[in-house]
């Protein structure tokens, strides 16, 4: 018959200083006490969950009453202190669970036994656990006990919520604060677990399995009995995925390359992928963001480190971060989290989802050669043929700086996507199209609109986007045009775009008011500010062509907001009644009325 199964966090439970995980700097300091018999009355043990503070606490507590330490300051397992502790018969260690023992019957227990010394060792040790859960009558009770026990007595108390322990408790201890295990600890621990039961596992396996974990060696344990129930003897990566409901990497790798190439078919398709497997699109769209931060770290070389994770997963993520420019991976975090702040209050959650996708898809400009620096500049196409204006693609055209013109700022709500033209390709050609370039590296797309096309504007598409758009090439139309007009355009543009609501409900509020000959400019409120801002491109191209003249501006304005009105009572109404109509005063009189 085969022995009882232990689970491997009570199996591979550390029984000396040596084999606690992650914890170096802390178990240097507890042997240095021991060993230099400088030992204080009261210890407060707290950090996250799993993280060894019982483990500890009971190491501790056994090696002050050993009788042959080790010359590394290690419980030598052999006297009599030692093997009454590991047989769980030893009186001069007294744990107390105050999860579920928290009153102040039970503290009072407590303060009972310390009056009884220890019987074989030098020191009687009392483990709190949990000790934030007492009551506060229970930590008033304890207070005198804990300010001046007997020399015997030491009490190690353990917490994962200091801040719930008050502080008279706090400043009669000495505290000790555990760190969160990382991960190529916990894959180094795992890996020796597997070679003593004769597990097979892989190295992204193991990962996977620490990562889940989020720092907690009993968490990590826990999910290595489960995966490795399922795998029988050989733990693979696909197993481990499969077992935890973990989304795979390669998942979010396919999507950076449909973000490289502005393939929103294939990001959308994805995304239904990953439905179809049964994960929940908040998971996914947290996932999404996490990955994006993972990016962003491995893009330099002093945040690396911040990846924690395995060797081959980080190698993969410093040669994607590599194709990228910094700023795309500012503002796909930013996406990533606007929706998922959103995603709750969403109707149609699967759309803000594919919505973010595209948006993130949008964000990528021209590609870089592969030793990076600035963007291949586009050439002109020879003069075409003049072509009637109606015949025009509507697009915004270069003008000179003028006194009101300002680029505005595109919207820092996500929702407000960064335009640019991709009508202006039409009419520029590029280089002859050579081997394709190992990791071509992207750049984002300047978030700003410019609408009223000032000379820095001119020159950034000029620079970044190639010329004008067809039948703006060569001279510049400047007919002489009035207010008139440009109001008439301004209309002709609500006629024909009479499905845009929302824009042309706007428009119909305001109407462009003259700066000087060429400069206008219409004021809005903050609600209408993002949807007259995002259409504005199209409007001026609108009304451009309709008077002829490219150096036409009209810029957004942010209106002041107003005050709110002020709410009347009764009196003040028929007060302010009596002041403009004194014909009231008799009508109150004979009818003999009155406030009620």
């Amino acid at each position: 018959m085969s022995e009882n199964y232990i689970v491997s966090a009570r199996k591979y439970r550390p029984s000396t200083f040596s084999t606690v995980v992650g914890q170096q700097a802390l178990t240097h300091t507890l042997k240095t006490a021991i060993a230099s018999h400088r030992l204080a009355h009261a210890y407060l043990f707290c950090g996250p969950r799993g993280v060894g503070k019982t483990t500890c606490a009971r190491i501790f507590a056994k090696a002050i009453n050993c009788e042959h330490l080790t010359p590394e300051g290690e419980p030598c397992n052999e006297c009599e202190s030692c093997r009454a502790f590991n047989e769980q018969r030893s009186y001069n260690i007294v744990e107390l669970d105050a999860a579920s023992n928290n009153s102040v019957d039970d503290i009072r227990g407590i303060t009972d036994q310390v009056r009884i010394p220890p019987q074989v060792g030098r020191y009687r040790v009392f483990i709190i656990d949990e000790v934030h859960m007492l009551s506060t009558a229970a930590f008033n009770a304890f207070l005198k006990t804990l300010e001046e026990p007997p020399e015997y007595a030491i009490f190690i108390l353990a917490t994962t919520e200091k801040q719930k322990i008050i502080p008279t408790i706090l400043s009669r201890c000495q505290i000790y604060d555990f760190n969160r295990i990382r991960v190529p600890d916990i894959v180094k621990q795992l890996q020796y677990i597997c070679k003593d039961r004769g597990v097979e596992a892989e190295t992204a396996a193991l990962n996977v399995i620490a990562e889940k974990a989020d720092g907690a060696m009993r968490d990590a344990l826990s999910i290595f009995d489960q995966v490795s129930a399922s795998s029988e003897g050989h733990i693979t990566y696909q197993s481990t995925i499969d077992n935890l409901n973990v989304l795979d990497y390669d998942y979010y790798f396919r999507l950076d390359e449909a973000f490289l190439k502005a393939d929103v078919p294939a990001a959308l398709l994805i995304y239904k992928e990953i439905r179809d497997k049964g994960f929940d699109s908040q998971f996914f769209v947290n996932g999404l963001a996490q990955h994006m931060r993972n990016l962003m770290v491995a893009s330099n070389q002093l945040t690396v480190k911040l990846l924690e994770m395995n060797d081959d997963v980080a190698g993969r993520f410093v040669e994607m971060a590599a194709r990228f420019s910094p700023g795309f991976f500012y503002r796909a975090m930013d996406l990533c989290n606007y929706c998922d702040l959103n995603y709750r209050d969403a109707s149609n959650k699967i759309f803000i989802v594919e919505l973010t996708l595209i948006k993130i898809c949008q964000l990528l400009g021209t590609p870089l050669p592969p030793t990076g620096g600035s963007p291949t500049r586009l050439k002109k196409t020879p003069a075409a043929p003049a072509t009637p204006p109606a015949a025009q693609a509507p697009a915004p055209s270069p003008a000179p700086p003028a006194q009101a013109s300002a680029h505005l700022a595109a919207s820092s709500s996500p929702a407000a996507p960064a335009a640019a033209p991709q009508r202006a390709a039409t009419s520029v050609s590029g280089p002859a199209a050579g081997p394709a370039a190992h990791h071509p590296r992207a750049v984002i797309k300047t978030p700003h609109i410019y609408i009223n096309n000032t000379a820095a504007a001119a020159a950034e598409r000029t620079g970044q986007q190639g010329p004008a758009p067809a039948g703006t090439q060569g001279a510049s139309r400047r007919e002489p045009f009035t207010a008139q007009q440009v109001a008439a355009a301004w209309q002709g543009y609500i006629a024909a775009h009479p499905h845009d609501r929302l824009v042309i409900n706007i428009m119909k509020t305001v109407t462009p008011k003259q700066i000087d000959a060429e400069n206008y400019e219409i004021t809005v409120n903050d609600a209408q500010y993002d949807f007259i801002n995002n259409t504005m491109s199209k409007i001026l191209a609108h009304v451009r062509d309709a008077v002829k003249n490219d150096m036409l501006a009209i810029a957004v304005k942010l209106g002041k907001s107003g005050q709110a009105p002020k709410i009347w009572t009764d009196r003040e109404i028929v007060d302010d009644l009596r002041k403009h109509h004194p014909e009231m005063d008799e009508v109150i009189k004979d009818w003999g009325l009155g406030l009620a």
